[in-house]
Protein backbone atom coordinates (compact mmCIF):
# COMPACT_ATOMS: atom_id res chain seq x y z
CA UNK A 1 0.00 0.00 0.00
CA UNK A 2 0.99 3.79 -0.45
CA UNK A 3 1.41 5.73 2.34
CA UNK A 4 0.64 9.24 1.86
CA UNK A 5 1.96 12.41 3.66
CA UNK A 6 1.61 16.25 3.47
CA UNK A 7 5.50 17.51 3.87
CA UNK A 8 5.29 21.27 4.16
CA UNK A 9 2.08 21.16 2.53
CA UNK A 10 3.06 18.57 -0.32
CA UNK A 11 1.50 15.50 -0.75
CA UNK A 12 4.37 12.76 -0.63
CA UNK A 13 3.69 9.02 -1.70
CA UNK A 14 5.77 6.37 -0.03
CA UNK A 15 6.15 2.81 -1.74
CA UNK A 16 7.85 -0.29 -0.27
CA UNK A 17 9.61 -0.97 3.11
CA UNK A 18 13.51 -1.12 2.18
CA UNK A 19 16.47 -0.60 4.55
CA UNK A 20 17.46 2.71 1.87
CA UNK A 21 15.06 5.28 0.46
CA UNK A 22 15.01 6.50 -3.62
CA UNK A 23 13.62 10.32 -4.00
CA UNK A 24 12.68 10.93 -7.05
CA UNK A 25 12.12 14.57 -8.12
CA UNK A 26 10.31 14.80 -12.42
CA UNK A 27 10.83 17.32 -15.01
CA UNK A 28 8.11 19.28 -17.13
CA UNK A 29 5.18 18.77 -17.84
CA UNK A 30 5.20 15.88 -15.25
CA UNK A 31 4.07 15.10 -12.04
CA UNK A 32 4.76 12.61 -9.72
CA UNK A 33 2.93 10.04 -11.54
CA UNK A 34 5.51 9.63 -14.08
CA UNK A 35 7.97 7.53 -11.90
CA UNK A 36 5.26 4.61 -12.15
CA UNK A 37 7.35 2.22 -14.01
CA UNK A 38 10.40 2.65 -11.10
CA UNK A 39 8.60 2.69 -8.10
CA UNK A 40 6.33 -0.70 -9.22
CA UNK A 41 10.26 -1.99 -9.93
CA UNK A 42 12.27 -0.99 -7.04
CA UNK A 43 9.67 -1.04 -4.43
CA UNK A 44 10.60 -4.50 -3.60
CA UNK A 45 13.71 -3.35 -2.25
CA UNK A 46 13.51 0.33 -1.58
CA UNK A 47 11.10 3.10 -0.17
CA UNK A 48 10.40 4.80 -3.39
CA UNK A 49 9.38 8.57 -2.11
CA UNK A 50 7.56 10.44 -5.15
CA UNK A 51 6.08 14.14 -4.91
CA UNK A 52 5.49 16.85 -7.20
CA UNK A 53 7.58 19.63 -7.36
CA UNK A 54 5.78 23.14 -6.52
CA UNK A 55 3.19 24.88 -8.90
CA UNK A 56 2.95 21.86 -10.79
CA UNK A 57 -0.33 19.95 -9.26
CA UNK A 58 -1.63 23.16 -8.18
CA UNK A 59 -1.11 25.65 -10.84
CA UNK A 60 0.10 28.28 -8.33
CA UNK A 61 1.69 31.66 -9.14
CA UNK A 62 5.44 30.24 -9.29
CA UNK A 63 7.75 29.66 -6.61
CA UNK A 64 11.75 30.68 -6.26
CA UNK A 65 15.00 28.82 -6.58
CA UNK A 66 15.36 28.87 -2.61
CA UNK A 67 11.49 27.73 -1.74
CA UNK A 68 11.93 24.61 -4.47
CA UNK A 69 15.02 23.49 -2.95
CA UNK A 70 13.58 24.24 0.28
CA UNK A 71 10.39 21.91 -0.71
CA UNK A 72 12.59 19.18 -1.84
CA UNK A 73 14.93 19.48 1.25
CA UNK A 74 11.93 19.37 3.34
CA UNK A 75 10.25 16.18 1.82
CA UNK A 76 13.71 14.39 2.19
CA UNK A 77 14.19 15.05 5.74
CA UNK A 78 10.71 14.22 6.67
CA UNK A 79 11.06 11.09 4.74
CA UNK A 80 14.25 9.54 5.85
CA UNK A 81 15.82 12.20 8.45
CA UNK A 82 18.60 9.98 10.11
CA UNK A 83 19.94 8.25 6.82
CA UNK A 84 21.45 10.22 3.53
CA UNK A 85 18.87 9.17 0.16
CA UNK A 86 19.53 8.03 -3.13
CA UNK A 87 18.14 10.68 -5.60
CA UNK A 88 16.51 10.18 -8.92
CA UNK A 89 16.29 12.73 -11.32
CA UNK A 90 14.90 13.94 -14.61
CA UNK A 91 14.72 17.23 -16.78
CA UNK A 92 14.08 20.24 -14.40
CA UNK A 93 14.42 17.60 -11.23
CA UNK A 94 18.01 17.54 -12.19
CA UNK A 95 18.17 21.15 -12.64
CA UNK A 96 16.87 21.31 -8.66
CA UNK A 97 18.49 18.16 -7.99
CA UNK A 98 21.73 19.11 -8.35
CA UNK A 99 21.35 22.27 -6.37
CA UNK A 100 19.30 20.34 -3.77
CA UNK A 101 23.01 18.09 -3.69
CA UNK A 102 25.21 21.02 -4.02
CA UNK A 103 23.95 22.53 -0.86
CA UNK A 104 22.99 19.26 0.92
CA UNK A 105 25.64 16.81 -0.38
CA UNK A 106 25.84 15.23 3.06
CA UNK A 107 22.48 14.32 2.53
CA UNK A 108 22.33 12.01 -0.94
CA UNK A 109 24.30 8.71 -0.96
CA UNK A 110 23.99 7.95 -4.83
CA UNK A 111 22.63 10.23 -7.53
CA UNK A 112 20.45 8.97 -10.68
CA UNK A 113 20.30 11.66 -13.42
CA UNK A 114 18.25 11.42 -16.54
CA UNK A 115 18.76 13.39 -19.78
CA UNK A 116 20.32 16.83 -18.30
CA UNK A 117 23.50 17.40 -17.21
CA UNK A 118 25.64 20.38 -17.24
CA UNK A 119 23.34 22.30 -19.23
CA UNK A 120 24.20 25.60 -17.36
CA UNK A 121 28.10 25.00 -18.14
CA UNK A 122 30.13 27.87 -20.70
CA UNK A 123 31.23 23.85 -22.17
CA UNK A 124 27.93 22.61 -23.26
CA UNK A 125 26.80 26.06 -24.37
CA UNK A 126 29.88 26.47 -26.56
CA UNK A 127 29.22 23.05 -28.62
CA UNK A 128 25.52 23.10 -28.72
CA UNK A 129 25.08 24.11 -31.96
CA UNK A 130 23.61 26.92 -33.65
CA UNK A 131 19.99 25.52 -34.75
CA UNK A 132 20.14 23.52 -31.55
CA UNK A 133 20.18 27.15 -29.72
CA UNK A 134 17.28 28.25 -32.14
CA UNK A 135 15.49 25.40 -30.92
CA UNK A 136 15.64 25.80 -27.47
CA UNK A 137 15.33 29.64 -27.68
CA UNK A 138 11.95 28.99 -29.31
CA UNK A 139 10.02 26.18 -27.48
CA UNK A 140 11.33 27.53 -23.60
CA UNK A 141 10.46 31.69 -24.50
CA UNK A 142 7.15 30.04 -25.56
CA UNK A 143 6.85 28.12 -22.79
CA UNK A 144 7.90 30.98 -20.58
CA UNK A 145 5.39 33.03 -22.19
CA UNK A 146 2.48 30.85 -21.74
CA UNK A 147 3.28 31.35 -17.96
CA UNK A 148 2.57 34.83 -18.22
CA UNK A 149 -0.62 34.29 -19.94
CA UNK A 150 -2.29 31.24 -18.51
CA UNK A 151 -5.43 30.59 -18.67
CA UNK A 152 -6.61 28.50 -21.29
CA UNK A 153 -4.58 29.87 -23.86
CA UNK A 154 -1.32 29.40 -21.34
CA UNK A 155 -2.64 25.86 -21.26
CA UNK A 156 -3.52 25.70 -24.20
CA UNK A 157 0.16 26.58 -25.58
CA UNK A 158 1.66 24.38 -22.81
CA UNK A 159 -0.29 21.20 -23.95
CA UNK A 160 0.70 21.72 -27.72
CA UNK A 161 4.05 21.77 -27.03
CA UNK A 162 4.19 19.11 -24.54
CA UNK A 163 2.74 16.49 -27.35
CA UNK A 164 4.90 18.29 -30.33
CA UNK A 165 7.94 17.01 -27.73
CA UNK A 166 6.56 14.05 -27.16
CA UNK A 167 5.72 14.41 -23.68
CA UNK A 168 4.28 11.35 -21.43
CA UNK A 169 1.75 13.34 -19.13
CA UNK A 170 -1.63 12.62 -19.25
CA UNK A 171 -2.57 16.14 -21.45
CA UNK A 172 -5.47 17.00 -18.65
CA UNK A 173 -2.77 16.76 -16.19
CA UNK A 174 -1.07 19.61 -17.97
CA UNK A 175 -1.37 23.70 -17.51
CA UNK A 176 0.93 26.57 -17.47
CA UNK A 177 1.71 27.03 -14.30
CA UNK A 178 4.31 23.87 -14.22
CA UNK A 179 6.40 26.71 -16.98
CA UNK A 180 7.96 28.86 -14.54
CA UNK A 181 10.94 27.20 -14.42
CA UNK A 182 11.52 28.70 -18.00
CA UNK A 183 10.21 31.72 -16.88
CA UNK A 184 13.07 32.18 -14.66
CA UNK A 185 15.79 30.85 -16.68
CA UNK A 186 14.56 33.54 -19.99
CA UNK A 187 13.05 36.35 -17.69
CA UNK A 188 14.45 36.30 -14.44
CA UNK A 189 11.11 35.60 -12.97
CA UNK A 190 10.82 34.52 -9.22
CA UNK A 191 14.63 35.42 -8.78
CA UNK A 192 15.75 33.94 -11.58
CA UNK A 193 18.58 30.88 -11.30
CA UNK A 194 21.44 32.83 -11.89
CA UNK A 195 22.68 31.24 -8.24
CA UNK A 196 23.08 27.84 -9.30
CA UNK A 197 26.12 26.14 -9.09
CA UNK A 198 28.12 23.90 -11.33
CA UNK A 199 27.25 20.52 -12.26
CA UNK A 200 29.84 18.59 -10.05
CA UNK A 201 28.67 15.65 -8.15
CA UNK A 202 30.47 14.21 -5.47
CA UNK A 203 28.75 11.05 -4.67
CA UNK A 204 28.65 8.09 -7.12
CA UNK A 205 26.64 8.78 -10.00
CA UNK A 206 24.88 6.98 -12.49
CA UNK A 207 23.90 9.57 -15.52
CA UNK A 208 21.27 8.23 -18.49
CA UNK A 209 20.61 10.02 -21.19
CA UNK A 210 18.45 9.09 -24.86
CA UNK A 211 19.87 9.21 -27.64
CA UNK A 212 17.34 9.77 -30.09
CA UNK A 213 16.51 13.58 -30.16
CA UNK A 214 18.06 16.33 -31.92
CA UNK A 215 20.52 17.38 -29.50
CA UNK A 216 21.78 16.18 -25.98
CA UNK A 217 22.04 18.07 -22.83
CA UNK A 218 24.84 17.63 -21.86
CA UNK A 219 28.96 18.62 -22.71
CA UNK A 220 31.01 15.54 -24.23
CA UNK A 221 33.88 16.50 -22.13
CA UNK A 222 31.53 16.53 -18.51
CA UNK A 223 30.51 13.19 -19.41
CA UNK A 224 33.99 11.75 -20.49
CA UNK A 225 35.24 13.17 -16.98
CA UNK A 226 32.10 11.30 -14.92
CA UNK A 227 32.64 7.93 -16.50
CA UNK A 228 36.55 8.16 -15.17
CA UNK A 229 35.37 8.12 -12.11
CA UNK A 230 35.41 4.98 -9.62
CA UNK A 231 31.59 4.16 -8.59
CA UNK A 232 30.35 5.85 -11.67
CA UNK A 233 28.39 5.04 -14.30
CA UNK A 234 27.40 6.62 -17.92
CA UNK A 235 24.73 4.74 -20.24
CA UNK A 236 23.03 6.03 -23.51
CA UNK A 237 19.56 4.23 -24.10
CA UNK A 238 18.19 3.78 -27.51
CA UNK A 239 14.85 6.61 -27.03
CA UNK A 240 14.29 10.34 -26.54
CA UNK A 241 14.28 12.66 -23.69
CA UNK A 242 11.97 10.34 -21.13
CA UNK A 243 14.55 7.51 -21.12
CA UNK A 244 12.80 5.92 -17.38
CA UNK A 245 9.24 5.71 -19.69
CA UNK A 246 10.57 4.71 -22.91
CA UNK A 247 13.20 2.53 -22.01
CA UNK A 248 11.60 1.86 -18.19
CA UNK A 249 13.06 -2.31 -18.31
CA UNK A 250 16.24 -1.57 -19.79
CA UNK A 251 16.84 1.27 -17.88
CA UNK A 252 15.53 0.38 -14.09
CA UNK A 253 17.79 -3.44 -14.91
CA UNK A 254 21.04 -0.87 -15.49
CA UNK A 255 20.23 1.40 -12.46
CA UNK A 256 19.81 -2.05 -10.42
CA UNK A 257 23.04 -3.86 -11.19
CA UNK A 258 24.83 -0.20 -10.18
CA UNK A 259 23.05 0.14 -7.14
CA UNK A 260 23.72 -3.24 -6.59
CA UNK A 261 27.18 -3.39 -7.29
Amino acid sequence: MTDTRTIAGCPVFIDGNGPQTLVMIHGWPDTHRIWSHQVAFFRERYRCVTFSLPGFDSGDEGHSLDQIIGSIAAVIDGVSPDQPVILMIHDWGCVFGYEYLRRHPQRVSRLVAIDIGDSNSRAFQRQLPLYAKLMVLTYQSLLAGSWYVGGRIGDGITRGLAKALDGKADPDQIHAGMNYPYAMRWTGALGGLNALGEVEPGCPFFYAWGRRKPFLFHSRGWVERLGSRPGNRTQEFHCGHWVMVDAAGEFNAAVAEWLNG
